[in-house]
């Protein structure tokens, strides 16, 4: 099927820090371009894939799954990794659920994290119910463009593909319950008011990164899509900060005797 114009994935060159940028549940590459071309700007190369059965018809996602999607991450990210010498991964909702499986399998390789609004949970009962309403509907209404700033519209299906999204929450606890074994840094940004991913996501994820080196920031002025809503600035620089001080540390030499 033809690529929705805008869905398309991105690819900006830079130098030798590399950023892969995930986008989120029936979202597309359109939600996380304005982030990317800021890094960009930054002299960060910078990569944004469309993962399977997005940014075309909400059918098509139907017959893709979590290992899919997954899949296409995990290329970027080797395709980053043999053009730079540091990489990070950085994640929108499942983008961000997405990220932290990277991160639990290929932690060693990863500078770092950053995850807006990632979902790990949900305590709806529609979605609880979505394993058994797969079985006998293809679809529900739409979870996308919940953004606060007026005028801004998400890129994404106006439906919610079920055996997609069954899925997904299949997946969740395989990543809730690998969470001890993210040793990189992760910098987690969570929307005070999230129209899609509940706050159970937010505890759930410093529950299972305690220990860890993850600092949490709250957006006081944006919804769920955060990355194209008001915060959006604050998340922009604050993940270049967060670039830059780790990646500096990735390349410190060793202290003597060590």
């Amino acid at each position: 099927m033809a690529v929705l114009p805008g869905a398309e994935p991105f690819d900006l060159p830079g130098g030798p820090v590399g950023v892969v940028l995930c986008h989120g549940f029936t979202g597309t590459p359109q939600s996380m371009r304005p982030w990317g071309e800021h890094l960009a700007a930054a002299g960060l190369t910078v990569a944004g894939p469309r993962l399977p059965g997005h940014g075309t018809r909400w059918q098509d996602m139907n017959r893709t799954r979590f290992a899919d999607w997954y899949g296409e991450l995990e290329r970027t990210f080797d395709g980053l990794r043999a053009r730079c010498d540091t990489v990070f991964a950085m994640g929108l909702s499942m983008g961000g659920t997405l990220t932290l499986r990277l991160a639990e399998e290929r932690g060693d390789q990863l500078a770092g994290l950053v995850l807006v609004n990632a979902s790990l949970a949900s305590e709806r009962n529609d979605v609880k119910l979505v394993p058994l309403l797969s079985r006998v509907l293809s679809s529900m209404p739409g979870i996308a463009s919940d953004v606060k700033k007026p005028g801004v519209t998400e890129l994404a299906y106006d439906r919610v593909p079920l055996a997609a999204m069954a899925s997904l929450t299949r997946a969740w606890p395989v990543v809730r319950r690998d969470l001890s074994r993210i040793s990189c840094p992760v910098l987690v940004y969570r929307s005070r008011e999230d129209h899609v991913v509940e706050p159970v996501s937010g505890r759930l994820l410093l529950e299972g990164l305690a220990g860890g080196r993850v600092e949490e920031r709250v957006l006081e002025d944006s919804y769920h899509v955060a990355t194209l809503d008001n915060d959006a600035p604050a998340i922009f620089a604050g993940s270049l900060a967060f670039v830059e001080q780790h990646s500096v540390r990735a390349h410190a030499p060793a202290a003597a005797g060590q």
